[in-house]
């Protein structure tokens, strides 16, 4: 197993970061969108942020997060959603730019949702952060890190939703099209949130299975993702 990341991964990393926005940006057709630079400054800010975090506090985390799907013992089910998530998210960058600026089927987006695109992004750094923070864990497979001796984190923002990654995935799958004014893309966020919580259902399952404590858990934080709801 290797022990630190290695610098083509690093180069990798920062290539994949740089791609989305710019994706996002070149589409537009319009690389002087207020907005869409605000969700690029975000994003690279965001990924910087937490991969410096994990370079220098948990470089073994950083290394999960590298992980290469369909290793690692992932559940087979998983390696499908991924795939599948991946192309909606590729198709949900592209249809907001498309839709937003270049050929404007969304119209007269007022400036009060924009600015909720901006507060619920900032509260999806939070909550990305965060559990990043709490949880060494934090593998982008579902699966059990018997190598790592993986344990139940309980503490920390996991004492607030279950699941606090994925709510600032949520927060940010509907923050970004409500900032660049995308009612198309708000739409498709809400597919991706909808499949979030399927994954959630099947991951949940495999930690009961595996955890004896996490049925006590589930009593003393009684909400996956969204508080007083679900």
């Amino acid at each position: 197993m290797a022990t630190k990341v290695t610098i083509g991964q690093l180069i990798f990393a920062a290539a994949y970061t740089l791609f989305w926005p710019a994706l996002l940006l070149f589409i537009s057709d319009d690389w002087s969108w207020l907005e869409g630079w605000i969700f690029a400054g975000w994003f690279i800010l965001m990924v910087v942020i937490i991969t410096t975090y994990l370079y220098l506090k948990d470089p073994a985390l950083l290394i999960e997060r590298f992980r290469k799907r369909g290793t690692g013992n992932q559940k087979t089910w998983d390696n499908y959603f991924l795939f599948g998530m991946g192309i909606i998210f590729l198709v949900w960058v592209i249809i907001m730019p498309l839709d937003a600026k270049r050929f404007r089927w969304s119209v007269n987006v007022p400036h009060s949702l924009k600015i909720s695109g901006v507060i619920l992004l900032l509260m999806s750094f939070f909550f990305l952060f965060r559990s990043f923070t709490d949880n060494t864990f934090l593998s982008p497979l579902v699966r059990i890190q018997e190598e790592r001796k993986q344990q139940l984190v309980t503490t920390g923002v996991y004492g607030f939703v279950r699941h606090p990654m994925y709510l600032g995935a949520m927060l940010m799958f509907i923050g970004t099209p409500l900032l660049l004014g995308s009612y198309y893309g708000l739409g498709l966020g809400f597919i991706m949130i909808v499949l979030i919580a399927m994954r959630t259902i099947g991951e949940e399952k495999m930690l009961m299975q595996e955890f004896k404590d996490y049925e006590e858990y589930k009593k003393k934080v009684r909400y996956r993702f969204i508080p007083l709801v679900w």
